[in-house]
Formats: C-alpha cells, structure tokens, sequence
C-alpha cells in the first residue's frame, strides 16, 4: 500500500519562506515522476514543481526562481524549498507521485498524470 505523507504548511508573512516535506512509502516503479502540487477552494490543482528519477525536474511559471524541488538521498524525502513566499502562493499544497515518463512539460505538472497523492498541508501567506 502506497503512502504519502506531507508535512511543513503552516502561516508565515509575505517575503518569509517555508520548506515542506513529503515521505512516499510503499511504491515502486522503475521510473516515475514525483511533483507537488497547490490548490485553493473552487479552482483546478495547479502543478507546482515536478522531479523525476531520472534527475530532471521543472516548475511552474508562478514560482520559478522562488521555489525548488529537491530529494534527500539517503531517506528520499521530497522537498519543495519555497523562498520570498507572497499571498498568492496561499493554498493546500500537495505531494503525489506516479509511475512512468509523463511526454511534455504539460503532462510533468498536470495532476491528472499522477496516481498517489497525500493528504495536503496548508500554506497561508499574509501581506
């Protein structure tokens, strides 16, 4: 049974960062795709970042030069580092992963692609 679990939302102030963190037990696949994704009430899940086995890794337009995908080697904890964080970026973030090689930037960060996800961690970002 695959797991993911995501943890480090919490409220912080415009400009302030925050780094969150994500465990994936259970799954395996020879190549697959990690990503994080956000969503606020009412609106589609927005991919965020994505980070592939192979190495390669891409990110939205909204949080590219702020934000960074990141895997810890030896636990392979997933990470998104998110730095000079603005209101905007408020949302419930979430840690999913699926398996195989999605073709295109577009699939990368599209929620559709991925088959496990967590539970979501809240990030609030005041003015």
């Amino acid at each position: 049974q695959v797991h993911v679990v995501e943890s480090g939302g919490g409220p912080v102030q415009s400009g302030e960062s925050l780094r969150l963190s994500c465990t994936i037990s259970g799954y395996s696949s020879t190549t697959y795709y990690m990503g994080w994704f956000r969503q606020i009430a009412g609106k589609e899940r927005e991919g965020v970042a994505y980070l592939g086995n192979d190495g390669s890794r891409g990110y939205a337009d909204s949080v590219k030069g702020r934000f960074t995908i990141s895997q810890e080697d030896t636990t392979k904890t997933l990470y998104l580092q998110m730095n000079n964080l603005q209101p905007e970026d408020t949302a419930i973030y979430y840690c999913a992963v699926g398996g195989g090689t999605p073709v295109g930037e577009s699939w990368k960060l599209s929620h559709r692609w991925y088959n496990f996800w967590g539970q979501g961690t809240q990030v609030t970002v005041s003015p």
